[in-house]
């Protein structure tokens, strides 16, 4: 991270970091470098360490100065996709033989990368409740490399206290890898509490607009920083300029889209809890949830994502999803626009069977933007 972003206020660093005047004409913002290679002035000179577009565009340094100075890190790497940036970490921690603790609540991409892909080359992991920190302890082997956490956790909302797991890492000796995607770094920062790295999907609240699909890895420590670039050229799977522009875009507006989620759905969880034919909701800043002490030690605020399970089983649920109107009907998450879904059938049916497997009558929201009055009426209508 840039020295002079370093005591700038989120709000700030979210629209100047990495967003540097163009020095050829002015333009405030960063060009669109839609170029794969790049004019040397005699053989290994390089001008600004350009050579080829793989290695390094300067239209996604910018989103990945901006993405290390808003996780607070020495280092930020942007990646075609969230899975693209998973499988480059993976590959840089460990070996065949390797050990991963994995959470008992995952985003089912995540686990089919863990199950179906590294499996494969001879890394082994198991699950933990990883809300329980001796849970995590005992998970733990003497082949363990990295423990795995999400929180707030994909679909079912779970907290994990960072600081504790951190603690629990360092005396084993271990990485602790936090998927931030569901908080976004504004209202939750891991390396600050002491992960060693953080994942996120930037298509979802990052770029915010359901219009591209990104990953990317932050890290404080400068060393894995640099393993880190050198298996993401070596793996090539890198975000092109376009895509790193639209992300950059996005997140200019991230604070202020955040606050709104997290009012939003706040209205939503609480209207949900009332509601006669909802058995549970899961949302964090609901003072009944079991992670809600920690979430608010730990977090701004409770941020956009809520599921609940409904009365009549899993054919309820999808007729819960099927009758929404306003709530769109499709797979992802923290877009402008509400979205629903039903996890079992849809984003999360790689888990079935497995020991991550989600209840049938669950229902996953993705609370938007818009007015909060329009969206607890199409929910009373789907739920009538």
């Amino acid at each position: 991270m840039s020295d002079q972003h370093t005591h700038q206020n989120f709000e700030t660093r979210a629209i100047h970091a990495g967003n540097t005047a163009d020095p050829l004409t002015g333009a405030v913002v960063p060009p669109i470098y839609q170029v794969s290679t790049y004019k040397q002035d005699g053989v290994g000179g390089l001008r600004g360490g350009y050579e080829y577009s793989r290695s390094a565009n300067p239209t996604r340094t910018a989103l990945e100065e901006n993405l290390a100075a808003l996780e607070g890190g020495r280092r930020g790497l942007a990646f075609a996709s969230g899975l693209a940036a998973e499988d480059c970490l993976l590959r840089t921690l460990l070996a065949p033989g390797d050990h991963v603790v994995i959470p008992n609540d995952a985003y089912g991409g995540t686990f089919r990368l863990f199950a179906k892909v590294v499996a494969r080359w001879g890394v082994e992991w198991s699950v933990a409740d990883t809300s329980d920190p001796a849970a995590v302890r005992d998970a733990i082997t003497d082949r363990t490399k990295a423990i795995w956490v999400e929180t707030p956790s994909n679909p079912l909302l779970g907290i994990t206290d960072i600081a504790a797991l951190a603690d629990v890492a360092r005396t084993a000796g271990v990485r602790l890898v936090v998927d931030n995607t569901f908080a976004s770094p504004y209202l939750q920062q891991p390396l600050a509490l002491g992960a060693d790295v953080v994942v996120h999907s930037l298509t979802k609240y990052m770029g915010g607009h359901s219009d591209v699909v990104g990953g990317a890895l932050v890290t404080a420590d400068a060393a894995l920083g640099e393993e880190l670039a050198y298996h993401q050229n070596a793996m090539g799977a890198v975000a092109g300029p376009f895509d790193s522009w639209i992300v950059l875009r996005g997140i200019k507006t991230l604070a202020v889209r955040m606050d709104r989620h997290s009012e939003n759905a706040t209205r939503v969880a609480e209207m949900l809890q009332q509601h006669p034919k909802v058995t549970q909701v899961l949302y964090p800043g609901l003072p009944e949830h079991p992670g809600h002490e920690v979430a608010a030690k730990q977090m701004r605020s409770f941020g956009g994502m809520i599921s609940f399970r409904v009365q009549g089983g899993e054919e309820a649920a999808v007729e819960v999803c099927n009758r929404a109107k306003l709530f769109t009907l499709g797979e992802s998450l923290g877009g402008v626009e509400s979205l629903i879904e039903h996890p079992g059938r849809m984003t999360h049916a790689s888990v079935a069977g497995s020991l991550l497997e989600v209840p049938a009558d669950l229902v996953r929201l993705s609370v938007g933007i818009e007015n909060v009055d329009d969206l607890l009426e199409d929910l009373r209508q789907a739920l009538a």
